[in-house]
């Protein structure tokens, strides 16, 4: 990415199939990952860096218990990294004193520091703009061209959203508030909700679904998904996509929000080394163009193109506000979407 862009319930080790509890021993030359990314995504990351390294992964994939499980395994845990997505999920191994910082020269030339944590706790892998959808036949693109506009009375019954409550929204939210103070950013919100056709839910994919059926001519969805849609081999998903128009928000002034996935250090780590290596064989070109290729998302990396569809899409302006900074109004920005009750 440049300055302009351009559950498992079970336990999965890739190649090897162990219990819930991992045995703290392991072998010097292997890593031990905790992910909340699906399977499929990672494994042929790992085979090269096992390949290109000699040091083996093992994978524990659970899409939803990683912190409680980290919480509760303490200093015993197993686990060297975690794989995680939203800056939600990595603010929140901050909270809870899971994860310890690392900094090495390969990792902070290949991440930009607004896709970090200031003190090396977690690390950005790849990122998503939460962009603004429209209907192709009904809405002009230039419309619609911030986030601010979806407060206009114009839109007035014509807008679809997943719950406020959703982790995406919620760092939406989070960002509005970093710009514009809480008073602003909840007059906004009102005027979201005064505009929205049906009550938030379902997916970000839903969204486009209901775009697409005429329930509404606008929605909000973070770009993999369009990606995926585009890409994968389903005929009525593609014919949703297509149906849209994409916009990047707020191209002339901050920039679109973005949201990323991520990793960190666990505190436990027993094999650090080999876990640093990992971290940083992520950052680098190759790991860079297949992650992000994997989920239709944009290499963190700046010195890394993005791929296939997404470089289709073109350039586009990021929000260069640190996320970091963006998690720290998380809080306020649940307190809100409970105060204006949005999903009600």
């Amino acid at each position: 990415m440049k300055k302009s862009f351009r559950h498992l319930a079970s336990t999965l080790i890739f190649g090897t199939l162990l219990s819930t509890s991992l045995v703290p021993a392991m072998a010097a030359e292997q890593v031990n990952i905790y992910s909340f990314r699906q399977p499929y995504l990672m494994q042929p990351i790992l085979e090269a860096f096992t390949k290109e390294t000699g040091i083996k992964t093992n994978v524990v994939a659970d899409g939803t218990g990683i912190l409680e499980r980290l919480k509760r395994e303490g200093l015993n845990s197993p686990a060297d990294i975690v794989l995680t997505v939203d800056i939600g999920n990595l603010s929140e191994l901050v909270k809870a004193n899971v994860a310890q910082p690392v900094k090495t020269e390969t990792l902070e030339q290949n991440i930009p520091a607004q896709y970090r944590d200031p003190n090396g706790i977690w690390y950005g892998l790849t990122v998503r703009a939460r962009n603004i959808f429209v209907a192709t036949d009904r809405v002009k693109p230039d419309e619609i061209k911030s986030y601010e506009d979806l407060a206009d009375p114009k839109w007035k019954g014509r807008i679809c959203t997943r719950s406020g409550k959703h982790p995406y929204n919620v760092a939406l939210v989070a960002s509005m508030i970093a710009h514009h103070g809480e008073k602003e950013a909840e007059q906004w919100l009102r005027g979201l909700k005064a505009n929205l056709a049906q009550k938030p839910q379902g997916a970000d994919r839903a969204q486009l679904k209901a775009l697409k059926e005429g329930v509404c001519d606008v929605a909000i969805m973070n770009s993999y998904y369009y990606g995926r849609m585009l890409t994968e081999d389903n005929p009525e998903e593609l014919a949703i996509a297509k149906a849209a128009t994409m916009i990047f928000p707020n191209q002339e002034d901050r920039g679109a929000h973005v949201n990323l996935s991520g990793m960190a250090l666990t505190k436990s780590a027993p094999n650090k080394e080999n876990a640093i290596k990992l971290m940083e064989y992520l950052s680098k070109p190759a790991a860079q163009q297949l992650y992000a290729q994997q989920n239709s998302e944009y290499p963190v990396n700046p010195a890394v193109e993005p791929s296939g569809v997404v470089a289709s899409w073109g350039d586009f302006k990021a929000d260069s506000l640190p996320l970091a900074e963006v998690a720290k109004h998380r809080e306020a920005a649940v307190r809100l979407l409970d105060k204006v009750d949005y999903d009600g």
